[in-house]
């Protein structure tokens, strides 16, 4: 056997090791059950709602999910949907993992509307009206402006397309929900690899770039460099912050101006980010550095500064709020599951992970906290595969070793009712789990 074959794999996992001691943890199987949920037993609190069998488009392989409120003129809740971004091609076109094979079909959004306590509704398919021929749609990331008294919202939305990536701007009406009215598509030179969107007014917005370095370079630079990328933790990744022109807002002008800042640099496959209800806090998500890092903003200016970072015992993509503001992260326990299932290996199941971070009630020391048992009433619990931070509290809401729901991407969690809604990356429909 030659010498480099052994040194080169050994090599990179030291590296690895160096750069992210944790980062093992999600490159090793862990016994997951096949299902947990905290609020109750799973088998009877929690469902998976799918397209039904003879159903085109499918709903499934969904990457983010978001609520959409509809607020009273007096700003009081009255209605909350679910949109949801999903892309039954994706095994077929995935500009992050690969591969980039076929393009068609497109992927498409959905709208969810909660039903009663006991049924369910099922999920529809959302129409565009002016979308562009010939125009690809492959959706990731998405946000969506609050209704206020039956007012239009601005829904912006990831596409990684045939040519590149782009960010899409529609208008959703409250009295048509299922139909969205395309207005622009955003491209930028600093939109590489977008992936996440957390928006900060109706024109702008924070995006998250996932890589420097993607599959759209060319062979074999396309298939090498993103892997080492992603393995080695490298610090490429950035979030930016962009401002469109209001002059030309909710108009389907080719011509638009685009201000655009880098609001963090230095980050580790940045994924998806969420503004906190008050506004005053972004969290990012480092896939590869299985941490959550939380920063201070400047609602004025839209400024971050770093304030905390906190470790999830996998690699986390999407990340939401509630209205209390507590932080919920889903992701990946197992790396190399999810990319046997996007290679089409027979079989091959992923496992879901969904936590809850909330910030500690008061100022705690290493003497007052046990950063090494924590997260007790999961049947693996996180402080088996990362340790505890002194600034936050970090639950697990819902596992399963995929064979339930696998390949979780999002996971959100209603205030008002105390549902949980999981979608998956490579699994089928919406998980819904009630207290």
């Amino acid at each position: 056997m030659k010498l480099q074959t052994i040194f080169i794999p050994v090599a990179v996992l030291v590296a690895i090791a160096w750069r992210n001691p944790y980062f093992i943890g999600v490159l090793r199987p862990t016994a997951l059950p096949e299902a947990f949920y905290s609020d109750g037993d799973w088998k009877t609190h929690c469902t998976v709602i799918k397209s039904p069998a003879d159903g085109v488009p499918k709903f499934e392989y969904c990457e983010d999910a978001i609520f959409w409120d509809q607020l009273s003129v007096a700003g009081e809740l009255t209605n909350r949907l679910i949109i949801i971004s999903c892309d039954p091609g994706r095994k077929s076109w995935n500009t992050v993992m690969g591969p980039l094979r076929e393009p068609e079909p497109h992927g498409g959004l959905w709208l969810y509307q909660p039903a009663s306590v006991n049924s369910e509704s099922e999920p529809s398919p959302i129409l565009f009206e002016g979308y562009p021929k010939g125009h690809d749609f492959h959706p990731l990331g998405l946000d969506i402006t609050h209704s206020r008294d039956g007012s239009p919202s601005d829904l912006f939305v990831v596409n990684h397309a045939r040519a590149r990536s782009y960010i899409e701007q529609f208008v959703l009406d409250p009295a048509e929900p299922t139909v969205a009215k395309w207005v622009r598509t955003v491209a930028s030179t600093y939109l590489v690899a977008p992936n996440g969107i957390a928006l900060t007014s109706p024109t702008s917005f924070y995006v998250s770039n996932d890589h420097l370095m993607t599959r759209r370079l060319p062979k074999p630079l396309g298939s090498i460099l993103p892997m080492m990328e992603t393995l080695l933790s490298l610090p490429t990744t950035w979030i930016s912050h962009i401002t469109l022109d209001e002059s030309t807002h909710s108009k389907a002008e080719p011509a638009f101006t685009i201000d655009h800042s880098f609001a963090a640099l230095g980050l580790s496959f940045a994924n998806g980010i969420a503004l906190s209800p008050n506004g005053r806090t972004l969290a990012i998500a480092s896939s590869s550095m299985m941490q959550v890092h939380l920063y201070d903003r400047n609602p004025t200016t839209n400024a971050l500064a770093f304030a905390h970072t906190v470790h999830v015992p996998f690699a986390p993509d999407n990340l939401s709020y509630d209205d209390e503001g507590t932080l919920f992260a889903a992701g990946h326990p197992h790396f190399p599951s999810v990319i046997a299932i996007a290679k089409g290996q027979a079989g091959a199941v992923a496992p879901s992970w969904v936590v809850s971070i909330s910030p500690r009630v008061a100022v705690h020391s290493e003497a007052t906290v046990n950063l090494k048992e924590y997260d007790t009433r999961a049947p693996v619990s996180a402080s088996a595969k990362v340790p505890a931070v002194l600034s936050h509290v970090v639950e697990t809401t819902f596992q399963s070793n995929g064979t339930m729901f696998g390949t979780s991407t999002t996971g959100l969690r209603d205030s008002t009712t105390g549902v949980q809604y999981v979608v998956g990356l490579y699994d089928q429909g919406m998980l819904i789990c009630k207290p």
